[in-house]
């Protein structure tokens, strides 16, 4: 019986594995086929070369933590209120590799030397950060006000993960938690 080709997906997803873990010069064929366990002649049935595959990734990334999150989000109904509950604890599961703070953060650090990625993040941040402002819009009169909630939830999302500071009697879990209740007053 002949092997099953590894799926598309599979490399891209493996691939964002490594983005996460070394950059993008770290994401590499051979690694990447070691890694699933397969050879590299595969990859070639999916991509014309690494640089197809790292586009695929960011391509996947933006179409995950952008639309897909919007969709997830927007199907579950509710008020805005609700809507916000559902996007940040979807934002702190980040149970896949495309989700992952590890991704994110990496994509970041990509675009800091890339011209094209850096163009690319600031076109997913101000797709995020639209969707934002219609949910607070829809509670909140004052663009200031709307603005600043939006930055630091934004800000919380990315951030939050480089700040090693004790929280005082407090975990950090439960600061955030509060720190969510105060952003939907």
């Amino acid at each position: 019986m002949a092997n099953p080709r590894t799926p598309r997906d599979k490399w891209i997803e493996e691939g964002m594995r490594t983005l996460a873990a070394g950059g993008p010069d770290a994401v590499r064929i051979e690694p990447l086929a070691q890694a699933l366990g397969v050879s590299k002649g595969g990859f070639y049935g999916y991509f014309r070369s690494r640089d197809a595959l790292l586009t695929e990734i960011l391509d996947t990334w933006e179409r995950t933590v952008a639309e897909n999150v919007i969709d997830e989000v927007e199907s579950g109904g509710g008020d805005a209120r609700a809507k916000l509950v559902r996007l940040y604890a979807i934002a702190s599961a980040g149970n896949d590799p495309m989700t992952a703070i590890a991704s994110e953060l990496a994509v970041r650090d990509w675009a800091r030397r890339d011209q094209a990625v850096a163009d690319r993040l600031r076109r997913i941040d101000n797709r995020r950060m639209e969707y934002l402002r219609t949910l607070f819009r829809a509670f909140c009169p004052d663009e200031d006000d709307v603005e600043m909630r939006c930055l630091i939830t934004y800000s919380l999302r990315i951030g939050n993960h480089f700040i090693a500071a004790d929280n005082g009697p407090r975990s950090r879990a439960e600061v955030m938690a509060l720190t969510r209740q105060w952003l939907l007053r």
